[in-house]
């Protein structure tokens, strides 16, 4: 466990600096631009990993119809809708939308793919969640009198990150990590790449100043490659509710990024906020000892 609460806090400081990220790259790039630099990046970080593990492991046939669900339900979806979101609302707020994640993951699970969760994970989504309130200081009316697209269109993509991870779980446990990742990027980029030739191709001279750049590398490299293999070490190790609720630490690894970067003020509800939040991931992490020999059954 002490691995996995690791690379969940490391996987929040990358994603919660992602917003800012998509910020900077969404006005000069579009929003399929900022799909396909995002996922090309990720991609061509992963694809020598991927190319050394396949001569390693050998040639076996791949499921590609599966690897491209994945793609389009963690990917070129979520992500799409994500940066169509931040052109109408801040990156604060598409952050804390993004953490409804962890509810829509059990209810999905629950309505989908026959899930049981214990009481603990049921109470530690809403302790969560109650810690993502404290960060807003209760003032919830603010973000759902925005229009569709912003709130509407983040809404659906933690609904999509839902269902992908469940659908991962299922149906690809016996594919690796780095195969997972690699052809979620790959199709990300290649949805990306033909929406951005119909809509609006990237003027490349708009990309050479250095918050574009840092936008490409930051979501690219970090958020989308290295961020992408420890979100599905932990969903595969751990669960896709565990995974998920990465997105309750998100706002607040956001708001420590702005104090650092930008020197926003960090507030008592942060604080508590937060603490609130690590109480809620722990709970619903924990799993009754029935579960748990269940699932180590299922994946030997």
């Amino acid at each position: 466990m002490a691995r996995l609460y690791t690379a969940l806090i490391g996987l929040s400081l990358i994603w919660g600096m992602s917003f800012v990220f998509i910020k900077w790259l969404v006005e000069p790039a579009g929003v399929w631009g900022t799909v396909f630099l995002r996922c090309l990046a990720g991609a061509l970080v992963l694809l020598p990993i991927f190319f050394m593990q396949r001569r390693r492991m050998g040639k076996k046939p791949l499921p590609i119809g599966k690897l491209i669900v994945v793609g389009i339900g963690n990917a070129a979806l979520p992500w799409t809708l994500i940066a169509l979101s931040e052109t109408q609302i801040n990156s604060n707020t598409a952050s804390i939308l993004n953490a409804t994640t962890p509810i829509w993951t059990g209810l999905i699970g629950f309505l989908l793919f026959s899930a049981v969760l214990t009481s603990f994970q049921w109470i530690g989504i809403l302790v969560g969640f109650f810690g993502i309130l404290v960060l807003m200081n209760f003032e919830v009316s603010g973000i759902f009198s925005s229009d569709f697209v912003g709130v509407g269109t983040m809404i659906l993509a933690t609904m999509s990150y839902a269902f992908s991870s469940h659908y991962t779980k299922k149906y690809l446990v016996g594919t690796s990590v780095v195969t997972i990742s690699t052809f979620q990027l790959l199709i990300g980029a290649g949805i990306g790449f033909v929406g951005m030739l119909i809509t609006q191709p990237i003027a490349v001279g708009d990309l050479l100043s250095v918050e574009p750049l840092f936008g490409i590398i930051g979501l690219g490299c970090f958020g989308s490659g290295i961020a992408t293999l420890l979100y599905f070490y932990i969903m595969t190790n751990g669960s896709p509710e565990f995974a998920s609720t990465v997105t309750y630490l998100i706002p607040g690894t956001a708001m420590i990024w702005g104090f650092i970067l930008l020197g926003e003020p960090v507030t008592h509800n942060l604080i508590l906020g937060l603490f609130i939040i690590f109480t809620g991931v722990f709970l619903s992490s924990r799993k009754s000892k029935k579960t748990v020999v269940g699932v180590q059954m299922g994946t030997r």
